[in-house]
């Protein structure tokens, strides 16, 4: 058996917003980790495309293959770190709510073990604590 993370949110603005933040590389450059100042991200937006984000650090990074696209309501991905052979499952869904908001669920799959997973439990809080930010931002 393998283990899983589940994190929700509730957002501050629109499903389409919301879905450019994940899939546009100036949007993931922008909030996905710590600022950066040279570009960061790369996106092959197609069922069967790639997609890199680069890490803050030299030889961070993750990359993987959209398995599934239903814009602005559903992404899964593959999920794979530079430099190691194991790939996860990544799926999110955005379902509007409230007054032009948006309640996004992340499911994080695959992992071998609760350590493993915990960890992205740490980095995924990190990465979707900065999202609101940036969608209440004029580049949002």
């Amino acid at each position: 058996m393998t283990a899983e993370l589940v994190l929700q949110r509730d957002l501050d603005a629109p499903p389409e917003r919301v879905w450019r933040a994940l899939t546009d590389p100036a949007a993931l450059t922008a909030w996905f980790w710590p600022p950066r100042l040279e570009p960061a991200a790369e996106v092959d937006l197609a069922v069967g495309g790639g997609y890199r984000i680069d890490g803050p650090g030299a030889g961070i990074a993750v990359s993987g293959r959209y398995l599934e696209l239903d814009p602005p309501h559903r992404l899964a991905c593959t999920w794979s770190w530079d430099g190691e052979d194991a790939e996860t499952l990544v799926t999110v869904e955005l379902v509007p709510s409230g007054e032009g908001g948006t309640g996004l669920a992340l499911r994080h799959e695959g992992f071998a073990d609760d350590a493993t997973r915990d960890d992205h439990v740490q980095g995924w809080t990190d990465c979707l604590d900065r999202l609101p930010a940036w969608l209440a931002s004029d580049r949002g």
